[in-house]
């Protein structure tokens, strides 16, 4: 007799298979393997007490602190664990449950839908002369023959920008971005370069989002996460998909000092405000960027990043972007031109943990790496 250690993330599917397990058995057993753990904080201890009780009803559990069965403290923080066939359960079980558990119980049925099988690399070009990597500016003739390159390696989105968002950079205007980006922009539209891809635009000019969008491109990409109402009207008016990223700050000033209580809900209360917001609009197609780099530091990265899978209980894709950016060059002092390899890393992290959308500035270098790891999962 042998025992083996199984991947319980990659190889339950194909190990089910291999016993040749009946079709109908086999997705009840899979929800069996995927073990999950899940923190709720600041729920009301009503709730806690119930959760406990039907979490332990079905073979699952909730971790809770010393004092919840005697109601020492209205509020509590738990840890819920169980299989994926667990959380289906209470997310059923939760929907009549007061104290705030209906809502627990759409989240849990979020968990439980997801899916990490889709791949989309985003290649970056910029069409300013201060984007913090050099290796990512080009102009005109120039950037139509890097687009192409980049279509050919295997990107799916190209994103085109105009004014760098790096730290402390400098804001300019509407005017001066359209100059900037319009060369570029009209190549797209006359070569008819997004029938070979999706193109986005790295914009919250309502001005110059209006023109992009008009010429061909599909995606806002707005930084800002639609602080501007007109934004919003252009993006429904095309029908376009938005790419809401949390910054805290400015460009100028996200870096002075960030901070924030606690990160992880704080980010959340951002998405789920702006997605509300987004849709009243009557936008529906929406992809999360938690904005590495963007108001946070090396610390406030590394969470986000740690806990990805969490925002994927909000519904949209994820887009993860730190390509060459300086959280690496803290925890391993690194030239920008010599970043790949971090950068690599920092993107697989992501895939791993429920990023579908990667924005780069190394497509094929990305793709050979990001298809090696869902040759992997799909073992």
């Amino acid at each position: 007799m042998r025992l083996y250690r199984l991947n319980n993330s990659i190889d339950a599917k194909s190990q089910l298979e291999d016993l040749g397990v009946d079709s109908g058995a086999k997705k009840l057993l899979e929800e069996k393997m995927q073990y999950h753990l899940i923190k709720i904080e600041q729920m009301h201890v009503a709730a806690a007490n119930i959760l406990k009780q039907d979490a332990l009803s079905i073979g699952a559990e909730l971790a809770v602190p010393k004092g919840v069965i005697t109601c020492e403290h209205k509020y509590v923080d738990a840890v819920l664990m169980g299989t994926t066939k667990h959380l289906k359960l209470l997310s059923k079980k939760e929907l009549a449950q007061p104290f705030g558990l209906k809502t627990l119980a759409h989240q849990l049925k979020a968990f439980t839908d997801e899916r990490d099988d889709d791949l989309q690399i985003m290649g970056i070009i910029n069409a300013n002369d201060d984007s913090f990597f050099s290796g990512s500016r080009f102009k005109d003739r120039d950037a139509v023959a890097k687009i192409e390159k980049m279509i050919q390696e295997g990107a799916h989105i190209i994103d085109i920008g105009g004014v760098s968002s790096r730290p402390g950079s400098d804001p300019v205007s509407a005017d001066e971005e359209l100059k900037r980006v319009k060369p570029i922009i009209d190549a797209v539209k006359t070569h008819r370069l997004y029938e070979k891809a999706r193109f986005s635009l790295d914009s919250y000019a309502p001005k110059v989002l209006d023109y992009a969008l008009s010429s061909g491109f599909h995606i806002v990409n707005d930084i800002t996460g639609l602080a501007d109402d007109d934004v919003c009207k252009v993006a429904a008016g095309y029908d376009a998909q938005v790419i809401i990223m949390h910054m805290q700050g400015t460009p100028q000033t996200m870096q002075a000092d960030p901070s924030y209580e606690s990160i992880i809900p704080e980010v959340t209360d951002f998405f789920q405000e702006r997605i509300e917001k987004a849709q009243s609009f009557g936008i529906k197609d929406i992809v999360l960027d938690i904005g590495i780099g963007f108001g946070k530091t090396l610390e406030h990265n590394l969470m986000l990043l740690k806990h990805l899978r969490h925002f994927k209980s909000l519904g949209f894709p994820l887009l993860v972007g730190a390509s060459r950016k300086s959280m690496i060059d803290h925890i391993l002092p690194t030239p920008i031109e010599e970043r790949l390899p971090a950068t690599l890393a920092i993107h697989m992290e992501a895939f791993n943990n429920g990023a579908s959308i990667i924005r780069c500035h190394d497509v094929r270098e990305h793709l050979q790496a990001l298809s090696i790891n869902l040759a992997l999962k799909k073992v």
